[in-house]
């Protein structure tokens, strides 16, 4: 009699099981990164920057001389340099292209940095995660310090969350377009046009848009950074919790994928925290992880 008692229970925990592997599933988006990837082994896409024929160059470098967690990546064509913040003690830094510090700019007033990007000649725009503030700065070879209180601003105040903020930026020349990445809870990539005001002598006339089935088709658990690519229109999504950079079309289809776990792209380690993400005129992706390593991406010949 007792066997007759046992099989439901063996049943209903059998069950249990079964639901909590489905909720994981679905947490950690498994279910359509596993059909993305079936596809993609299928009929590989040929459009685009095909990510899956990336190979890393430099990994896993320290940035020497620099303590505090770094955040976000963004490239300057004019100076052919990097920039990243940090924002324990907040600095705007410069970088060589091989993962060397070029100089340091003291931030004031920009409460907690998070991204930055290059928006023009001298002009880049820094987020400030907890307030949701954009704040557009401009550098030139003296600055050596920058005071938000001087700068042009604009909150957005979308979904107020903590530390879950404004995560990353990219930023589309051509259509003059500020992608905005809130990086969860819930995970969203906005639009914004009219920021940074290149008519500053007339009001702002902002206009926020956001593509909710291009983010729902986003198949990562969080947002880190972002990249515009002005070649293709395509818009790289970098995922630390997912270890994951994805390709987005420019109606908002994922593409393809770099996988930042051991034993892809040549990787020998997973790189542990990806915060920032930034490409080059050739393609050349750059990224560093917190708390201080720097990584080099290149794409290979066929």
């Amino acid at each position: 009699m007792r066997r007759v008692f046992r099989l439901p229970l063996l049943l209903s925990m059998l069950g249990l099981c079964l639901l909590l592997l489905a909720a994981a599933a679905q947490e950690f988006r498994l279910f359509e990164r596993a059909w993305f990837n079936v596809k993609a082994w299928w009929q590989p896409a040929q459009e685009g920057i095909a990510l899956q024929g990336y190979q890393v160059s430099i990994e896993a470098k320290v940035i020497d001389g620099l303590d505090d967690d770094v955040s976000a990546l963004t490239y300057d064509p004019e100076r052919k340099t990097l920039f990243t913040v940090t924002n324990a003690r907040p600095e705007l830094i410069e970088l060589s292209l091989d993962g060397r510090i070029l100089r340091r700019v003291a931030l004031t007033g920009f409460g907690d940095p998070e991204a930055v990007e290059y928006v023009g000649p001298g002009s880049f725009v820094i987020t400030d995660e907890r307030q949701q503030r954009l704040i557009k700065v401009q550098l030139d070879d003296n600055t050596t310090a920058l005071d938000a209180s001087d700068a042009q601003q604009l909150t957005l105040g979308i979904g107020f969350n903590g530390n879950k903020g404004f995560e990353g930026l990219a930023y589309d020349s051509l259509g003059k377009r500020l992608f905005v990445a809130k990086e969860r809870d819930p995970m969203m990539i906005y639009e914004v046009r009219g920021f940074p005001n290149e008519q500053p002598d007339k009001p702002f006339a902002v206009h926020v848009v956001q593509d909710r089935e291009r983010d729902s088709r986003l198949f990562v658990r969080d947002l880190s950074s972002l990249q515009f690519d002005e070649r293709s229109g395509h818009l790289l999504a970098l995922s630390d919790e997912s270890r994951l950079i994805v390709e987005l079309s420019v109606e908002g289809k994922p593409l393809s994928t770099l996988s930042l776990r051991k034993g892809y792209q040549g990787l020998q380690r997973t790189v542990p925290q990806a915060e920032g993400l930034a490409m080059d005129e050739a393609g050349t992706l750059y990224l560093v992880s917190e708390p201080n390593l720097f990584y080099v991406f290149k794409p290979q010949q066929p």
